[in-house]
């Protein structure tokens, strides 16, 4: 089930299934605004997007609340979450699935919101989407690739094909919009050669794998995995985390591999990666590459979740095209 496209004039709704709106600077959030007035979009924001308890979020009621309100309200085309973070894997089983299945729209975000966006994909076939969060718009520099590819995903229907971008950058940007470190981006890191086509699902690695054995789990069917994971990673954790979704059932049927930059706290290379996936034999016979635009660093792509993609990945190129979304 694939949501409306926005267009110009629509507005979109601002919601904290993790942590609070509480934690964004007045000047990232006015910056953020302005950006999606450039695009064409009004803002506003859930009535509890800012309430904040120990846990930098708040209540479960207060969350369901908000994400009810935001897929009930004719008014609303689309969805953003504001950040990451820990718990959003405490709403799950509080949500009104037939709500949303009857209200399709875009939800949009990354990093702890996996557990939300695979669930609801799961309990609904809505598509989500995982890309930039309202925060991440309040980026001054570094943020066109960005922008480029949630227009491209979520203003067009038309396939498109996922370039590499120029450069990217792990650094603290909110804390210095000025000061800010880019790296030149070597482009696709080739694992395992290969063509596959399949539907998207993943986004964050741990995550992901909080789903594991719950209702909320997407089945692995037809499907190419898009992973990443962030500075609390590293190679021990990533390659457990890996493992314990191939022990899945259905791993199998699993038809290729898509992984994110690594953050540079990671300490994750690709000669470390490729260790990885070479002692894992269910790994052999499908197309794995790394280092795509998409996770903890910037920019980022946007990709469907529930959507499909085409991979063809050979030594004279990497081919990654999103064909529904």
């Amino acid at each position: 089930m694939i949501p409306q496209k926005l267009k110009s004039g629509d507005e979109i709704r601002i919601i904290a299934p993790s942590r609070s709106l509480s934690l964004i600077s007045k000047e990232v959030r006015e910056i953020a605004i302005k950006k999606f007035d450039e695009l064409g979009l009004k803002v506003s924001y859930s009535k509890n997007v800012e309430e904040i308890d120990d846990f930098m979020s708040s209540s479960i009621k207060s969350r369901i609340d908000d994400l009810h309100e935001a897929f009930s309200d004719k008014n609303v085309k689309g969805i953003l979450t504001v950040i990451g973070g820990y718990n959003v894997n405490q709403i799950l089983d509080y949500i009104d699935y037939d709500l949303i299945a009857n209200n399709p729209k875009i939800i949009c975000g990354f990093s702890d919101v996996t557990a939300l966006f695979n669930a609801i994909y799961a309990k609904t076939g809505l598509v989500t989407y995982y890309g930039p969060h309202f925060s991440t718009l309040g980026m001054v520099q570094g943020i066109d690739y960005t922008v480029e590819y949630f227009k491209k995903c979520l203003f067009e229907s038309d396939e498109f094909q996922i370039q590499s971008s120029i450069e990217w950058s792990d650094d603290t940007w909110f804390l210095d919009q000025e000061k800010r470190e880019f790296i030149k981006n070597e482009g696709y890191s080739l694992i395992n050669k290969g063509k596959a086509e399949g539907r998207i699902i993943g986004g964050n690695l741990c995550t992901f794998n909080l789903l594991q054995g719950t209702k909320y789990f997407p089945k692995l069917c037809d499907v190419i995995l898009f992973i990443e994971d962030d500075n609390e990673s590293n190679v021990l954790s990533f390659d457990r985390d890996l493992q314990s979704l191939i022990h899945q059932p259905d791993f199998s049927k699993v038809k290729g591999i898509v992984i994110g930059r690594f953050q540079k706290g990671s300490e994750m290379n690709n000669e470390k990666l490729l260790k990885i996936i070479k002692i894992k034999k269910e790994l052999n016979n499908m197309p794995i590459i790394a280092n795509a635009d998409f996770g903890h660093t910037t920019p980022q792509f946007t990709f469907p979740i529930g959507g499909r993609v085409s991979l063809n990945a050979n030594d004279e190129h990497i081919n990654l095209k999103i064909t529904e979304h």
